[in-house]
């Protein structure tokens, strides 16, 4: 590698940094002011990308057309932003973070499936930018015209919204709400305008990021998941809700890509190491060891004034009715195989809802009793299952052992990764379970000699006793029973009440003589130990294991299954879990667009019913209640 490889190397990845902070940018302009984590900005940069393609086609060539068609693109993605802000997201802006993240959850599965629909499953290839399709000469290397121009319009944007935020009084009104929203109502400003305005500046943002990668890269249905969490990484590591933050965070993280990438393969002690083959994960690496340094960021401050909040509710211990609901539901599911004859596949996904709602009960341990919230809770299911997997194919031992040591190896892992997390809260602590999950995704995805890289592990069979479906539903039975009772049990021990009593005050907690952190950190263990048993169990299901089993997606169901059912209850998670694994298998063999469908079903639940399936529950028993008692 010669100096001048290195300098262009380095010069392009710029390229590659204003293209992180347009979308960095909007994102924490939303969040600085309205504090909602927007799952769906990525899925705003995605209609960029596609409504520029049809646009520039419809205009026609030349530099006008492409031009016309790029701006045109971000103002109708800010408009698309106005309207979703307006009709949904107003009306959630008091409900708890997670169903905000559940609502914007469902618009990305909305917009995918529409955008589908309009467009098609196939890539799409942008024309090139009309007379910037050349390259120029730098140090006797090519660098393309169009990064060229990319590097400029990323300071253009920073110091256009600099202007914007201190040098205008709406700029002033976008500081005064990042700081404390709550005075700036009773001050008689429109929060409500204001929200808007911002909302569909972000997606402006996000929107004209999207239509600039047009002439560099196709524009495909994935772009929304990976653009999210690329946005998230730099948002965290600037400090959430600083734009010269995000500025900062998108150059280091672009620059150290880029490094990774000229560097290449290098030897340490003797050892090769493949550089280029981080870029998977490097960003998540940065964020990490950032997190770690400075908890709120590069240039984050801690988090602004919230006035209207408060403690969680307790949660209520199990009466009589909940015991013999509990008993009644536990007898049909034992004779539920009786049914199979009919229904053969109905063990096989009876199976899959298993698994699911031990993975959704381990996660509302760290959620509801803990207070955690976790975006990487797959890294303790695959952890499990290769680990599970691995006992099972390399070292040949039987069943039996490998389910133990695949849930050991998920607790050796959550006590690692808890370590650091537990030193963060709220969003940060979120972010870094993210980044711990992407790499161990990234370690499963590369090392083909060990996990089969991303091909993943085959010929994984259960003991011949359990090989019949309905032998091993009644395994998987025992296990989701099991561990979800163990969890109970575990929730209202002086161990769980200890967990509660750091998640609602964690300063009196230490007062007393607790050690916060500690308890935190055992809370990721349990957590993470029976998120393992899940992983087991799906690997042994399936018969074999892919590095999908620890990616991002699998976490945000997770996610989706615990908000879905509600956080403040015991049975609201595994009703949640096992409503969307059951949706998901019906909706998606009856149509292509089950997303939009799963989606809208979502909405509907967090609009009408903000405390989930449970709280919908409890709502229908109280007007029972207060009808019957009317008529008596």
């Amino acid at each position: 590698m010669t100096l001048a490889s290195l300098t262009v190397q380095l010069i392009n990845g710029l390229a590659d940094a204003s293209a992180m902070f347009l979308v960095a940018a909007g994102l924490s302009l939303i969040f600085g002011v309205t504090r909602i984590v927007n799952f769906a900005h990525g899925s705003f940069y995605m209609l960029g990308i596609y409504i520029a393609y049809s646009l520039v086609d419809a205009i026609g060539g030349g530099a006008f057309g492409f031009w016309a068609g790029v701006l045109l693109s971000a103002l109708a993605v800010a408009t698309i932003g106005a309207v979703v802000e307006i009709a949904i997201l107003r009306r959630i802006y008091r409900a708890p973070e997670l169903f905000q993240l559940l609502a914007t959850f469902a618009l990305v599965l909305v917009i995918k499936d529409a955008v589908l629909w309009q467009w098609g499953p196939e890539d799409l290839f942008a024309p090139r930018a009309p007379g910037l399709s050349g390259a120029v000469q730098l140090l006797g290397r090519r660098l393309p015209q169009y990064d060229v121009l990319l590097i400029f319009i990323g300071p253009a944007v920073f110091a256009l919204l600099w202007l914007l935020t201190t040098r205008t009084r709406w700029g002033t009104l976008i500081r005064a709400a990042t700081q404390d929203r709550e005075m700036l109502g009773a001050l008689g400003v429109n929060q409500a305008w204001l929200f808007t305005g911002v909302f569909a500046l972000g997606c402006f943002l996000a929107g004209l990021g999207g239509a600039l990668q047009g002439p560099r890269m196709p524009a495909n249905l994935a772009l929304d998941l990976d653009t999210i969490s690329n946005a998230f990484v730099v948002v965290v590591v600037g400090g959430m809700g600083s734009i010269g933050g995000a500025f900062a965070a998108a150059l280091l993280i672009a620059e150290v890509k880029a490094l990774c990438i000229a560097l290449g393969n290098v030897s340490l002690f003797g050892i090769e190491i493949s550089l280029s083959r981080l870029t998977l994960v490097v960003e998540f690496l940065v964020m990490a060891a950032i997190l770690v340094a400075r908890p709120w960021g590069l240039f984050g401050k801690p988090p602004a004034i919230v006035r209207h909040g408060g403690n969680e509710a307790p949660l209520p211990a199990p009466g009589r009715r909940s015991r013999l609901t509990g008993m009644g539901l536990l007898a049909v599911l034992l004779a539920l195989p009786l049914a199979a004859g009919s229904f053969p596949y109905l063990p096989v996904l009876m199976v899959e809802i298993f698994v699911a709602v031990l993975f959704a009960a381990s996660l509302h341990f760290m959620m509801g009793p803990g207070g955690m919230a976790s975006f990487g809770h797959a890294a303790y299911f695959g952890l499990g299952a290769y680990g599970a997997a691995l006992f099972a194919l390399k070292l040949q031992w039987p069943m039996a052992a490998a389910f133990v040591a695949g849930p050991l190896v998920a607790l050796l892992g959550a006590l690692l990764f808890g370590w650091f997390c537990v030193r963060l809260s709220g969003v940060y602590l979120a972010m870094l379970t993210l980044a711990f999950a992407q790499i161990v995704w990234a370690v499963i995805f590369q090392w083909d000699d060990l996990t089969g890289g991303s091909n993943g592990l085959v010929g994984l069979r259960p003991a011949e006793a359990l090989a019949s479906p309905v032998a091993y539903y009644y395994l998987a039975l025992a296990c989701a029973v099991l561990g979800v009772w163990l969890l109970r049990r575990v929730i209202y021990s002086p161990f769980g009440l200890a967990l509660r009593a750091a998640r609602d005050s964690a300063v009196r907690a230490e007062a007393l003589g607790m050690n916060v952190r500690r308890v935190q950190w055992l809370g990721f263990a349990v957590a993470g130990l029976f998120c393992g048993l899940a992983g087991v169990l799906f690997a042994f299901s399936k018969g074999s294991i892919s590095p999908e089993a620890a990616g991002v997606s699998r976490s945000v169901d997770g996610l989706v299954m615990v908000m879905l059912g509600g956080v403040q209850s015991l049975m609201g998670p595994l009703a949640g879990a096992a409503l969307f694994t059951w949706l998901q298998d019906l909706v998606a063999r009856e149509t292509d667009y089950w997303r939009a469908l799963l989606g809208l079903v979502m909405l509907a639940l967090v609009l009408l019913f903000p405390g989930g399936v449970s709280g919908a529950f409890r709502q229908l028993a109280k007007l029972f209640s207060r009808r019957h008692g009317e008529d008596a």
